[in-house]
This record gives structure tokens, sequence and C-alpha cells, in this order.
């Protein structure tokens, strides 16, 4: 996989979060890019979820080393998709 998108999984019944400007964000997850179109997610997160529903991040790590998923979100890191990138 040359490289991955970083998307929200976001709370269906919450259209913004607590602070009233930030969607709720349930967890972050990983997908491949779109051989065809990079900047797009394949049709399936790591963990093998549909990304139709997500919201693209557009994070990505700066340098080698830095975690592949918004260090703010480190909790709501998907453990599925970072195992299967550990695997990888």
């Amino acid at each position: 996989m040359a490289s991955i998108i970083v998307l929200f999984e976001l709370d269906p019944d919450a259209a913004i979060g607590p602070d009233g400007v930030e969607p709720v964000v349930l967890l972050v997850h990983a997908a491949g890019s779109d051989p065809d179109v990079p900047e797009d997610p394949q049709g399936r997160t790591l963990c093998g979820l549909d990304t139709s529903g997500m919201e693209h991040a557009h994070y990505r790590a700066g340098r080698p080393g830095e975690p592949w998923y918004p260090p703010a979100l480190s909790e709501k890191r998907c453990r599925e998709c970072e195992a299967v990138l550990r695997s990888l």
C-alpha cells in the first residue's frame, strides 16, 4: 500500500459536537488510497468498514515515527486498523 487515508467515523446522531462547531468523532480509521484517485480512500477501511459514510480527515504524519492518526484523537484511533498497519 503506497499511502493511507485517515478517516473519521462520525456520530450520526450528533450533527455538531459539544463545542457547537466540530462533529463528534467516534473513531479514527485508516484506509488505503484509491490507485486512480490517490486523495480518495478505497471502499473499505483496514478494519473492513465501508468508507462511504466517513469524513476525510486530511491528516498526514509529517515525519516518520509520527502517529498515523491526529495526535489529539489518540484515544479514538481504531485498534483494528492500527493492527493491520503494524503488520504491513
